[in-house]
């Protein structure tokens, strides 16, 4: 046996719901993902903007070292398991061996079990990776093959709805500038669409063509008819609806702790890069191993850096977040400094002029579904937020908020049905778009949005560019003037946020 060391973040608990499954063929090939350190730490101005930097400076700065990968491969090579792929503006490698080739290598032993009707590999405890390795290697992703994340639930509501152009007038979105044109990466664990199926519901709207593809990450696919279609759906027809000029490319992963890194690392380094990454998939912060949280955090910092503004709901369960210890809880990856992320509202507003008569935090009532919000126990308060009112203890969640309550929510179609829709897993596609379209006006990438949108915020006091929402609870937070654990620095007016980027006028909002 090679002399091997700890890998530290990477201990994962026994999963809830499991029953054992049977053996494992120990000659059962398996692909994992491995990070690696970076070359020089990114530092910490060039995330938090404004300026940014270009996909091959990031490699040759800050990616993976080319004698690290060599390292990498050769040790591993040497065990039976080979590396199959490489990227070193991600510092991934892909490395491919059998279970017994990879217990040597990292000294993980797998067993079978169901969960959730599904047969899937399990780990307890700790990796360990070749002594060679150690500091080199800073995660190992894919050996466990549990479901990593939970999609916020898109409940058909039964009050009212509002289409996603009217939302546009709502809240205040710039007009399309003609001729520019950029791109929303969506972050997808499971689900599919059909052309046909979108197409009819811009086709409704008036709006399109949509230009939407989708993009396949370690065999994630496009697979409509799966439970997570509604999801699916819900974002590119709110993305699409409030900004048909823009690309969707729509990647799919499977639900994995590698799946997730995967998808967004290649959204993030993808030419062309685009304005924003949708993200409403997430968990409570201690269901994740800090080796996942890091590398995924590390992504969000690449993003920053390429100009990528990174958007992440909330969580569609209170201040708890579905947890049950009688604790209160944060949703990863909304609780990274590095994502804008998204909160929810419940919304009374006249679609026809855009005058919203009263907002306030969405909150369903005890026992039932209200926005998530809090304070982050694994990040601590980032500079963007010591003036305006967050608590010291740590990263206030969220950032900003729109509407999400299901009973006054998004018109969607989902298999051929029209329904109300919401959840915060709506908010993050709505403050995408947003994002784009500001980009479109702007001319220049935002990166991380937060240093912009918090600079004169201060405690109890409305920030320009935005609806304060001071009414309300999320089951553990009241909300109050000012930010707020329920809804951040609130929703937004979008003209006068360019206003506040720009510092010049923008071009007229549609009638």
């Amino acid at each position: 046996m090679p002399a091997r060391v700890v890998l530290p973040g990477s201990t994962r608990p026994a999963a809830h719901g499991l029953t054992p499954a049977g053996t494992l063929d120990p000659s059962t090939v398996v692909t994992a993902t491995v990070v690696l350190r970076r070359r020089a730490e990114l530092p910490a101005g060039l995330v938090s903007g404004p300026s940014v930097i270009g996909r091959q400076e990031l490699a040759a700065r800050y990616g993976a070292d080319p004698a690290d990968v060599q390292q990498v491969r050769t040790v591993l090579s040497g065990l039976g398991v080979d590396v199959v792929a490489e990227d070193l503006a991600s510092r991934r490698l892909s490395v491919r061996g059998d279970l017994a080739a990879l217990h040597q290598a990292f000294g993980v032993s797998l067993e079978a079990v169901s969960m959730d009707g599904a047969r899937r590999r399990h780990r307890v405890g700790s990796l360990e990776v070749p002594a060679e390795l150690g500091g080199i290697v800073t995660a190992v992703l894919g050996l466990d093959d549990r479901p990593q994340a939970r999609r916020p639930r898109a409940d058909a509501g039964t009050a009212m709805g509002y289409t996603p152009p009217q939302l546009a007038k709502i809240y205040g979105f710039p007009a399309a500038v003609p001729g520019v044109t950029q791109t929303i990466a969506v972050i997808e664990l499971g689900g599919g669409y059909t052309d046909a199926e979108i197409s009819t519901y811009f086709q409704g709207l008036g709006v399109g063509p949509v230009p939407v593809r989708a993009v396949s990450v370690d065999g994630g696919v496009n697979t409509p008819g799966d439970a997570a279609d509604d999801e699916v759906l819900l974002d590119i027809e709110v993305i699409g609806g409030l900004v048909p000029e823009v690309q969707q490319l729509v990647y799919f992963a499977p639900n994995t702790d590698q799946g997730f890194v995967d998808a967004v690392s290649t959204a993030v380094h993808a030419s062309p890069t685009p304005a924003a990454v949708s993200i409403s998939w997430g968990a409570a912060e201690d269901l994740w191993t800090e080796q996942t949280r890091l590398a995924l955090d590390d992504a969000f910092a690449d993003a920053a850096a390429l100009g990528v503004t990174v958007v992440a709901s909330s969580g569609d369960w209170g201040a708890a977040d579905e947890q049950t210890d009688g604790k209160q809880h944060v949703d990863f990856p909304a609780s990274s400094p590095n994502v804008l992320s998204c909160g929810g509202t419940s919304l009374t507003a006249d679609a026809s002029t855009g005058v919203i008569s009263a907002e306030t935090v969405w909150n369903n009532g005890v026992g039932d579904h209200a926005t998530g919000g809090g304070v982050s126990t694994f990040f601590p308060r980032p500079a963007y937020q010591s003036a305006c009112g967050a608590p010291e203890s740590g990263r206030g969640v969220p950032d900003v908020a729109a509407v999400a309550d299901p009973k006054t929510g998004y018109m969607v179609l989902v298999h051929g049905k029209s329904y109300p829709a919401g959840g915060t897993s709506a908010v993050a596609p709505l403050w995408s778009a947003l994002v784009a379209r500001l980009v479109q006006h702007l001319g220049r990438p935002l990166g991380l949005l937060q240093p912009l949108l918090y600079k004169d915020s201060k405690p109890g006091a409305l920030t320009a560019g935005f609806r304060d929402v001071t009414a309300g609870d999320n089951q553990g937070y009241s909300a109050s003037p000012g930010w707020d654990s329920c809804t951040g620095l609130g929703s937004p007016d979008g003209t006068a946020l360019l206003t506040v980027l720009s510092g010049t006028p923008p071009q007229d909002s549609p009638p």
